[in-house]
C-alpha cells in the first residue's frame, strides 16, 4: 500500500509541475515588404501603373493616354516614335487603322 501511495503521489506531483518552456523556434528570415509603387525606373516612372518615360514631353506617360491626347495611333511603335522625336518636331497625325 505504501508503494502505491508513493507512486500516486509522484504522479500527482509530476502532473502539477509547470510546463517546460518551449524551445524558441528559429525566426524566419525577414524580407523587406514590397511597397506598392516601389518599382520606379531611372526617371521615376512607375511601370506597374503603366507609366514609361517619354523624352519628347520629358515626363512619365501612360501610352494609351498619350495616344488619345496627342491624336496618335495607340500602338507601341507609334507611341515610341512620338516620344523619341524632339519636342519641336511637327506632329503627324496618323488615322487609326480600320
Amino acid at each position: 500500500m505504501h508503494k502505491a501511495t508513493m507512486l500516486l503521489l509522484g504522479l500527482l506531483l509530476t502532473a502539477c509541475s509547470p510546463p517546460q518552456a518551449p524551445t524558441p523556434a528559429t525566426p524566419a528570415p525577414t524580407t523587406a515588404p514590397t511597397v506598392v509603387g516601389g518599382d520606379r525606373d531611372a526617371h521615376g516612372c512607375i511601370g506597374s501603373a503603366g507609366y514609361t518615360w517619354c523624352a519628347r514631353s520629358a515626363t512619365c506617360e501612360r501610352p494609351w493616354e498619350l495616344a488619345e491626347r496627342e491624336g496618335i495611333e495607340n500602338t507601341a511603335p507609334a507611341v515610341e516614335a512620338w516620344c523619341a522625336a524632339p519636342a519641336d518636331a511637327p506632329q503627324v497625325i496618323t488615322p487609326p487603322a480600320d
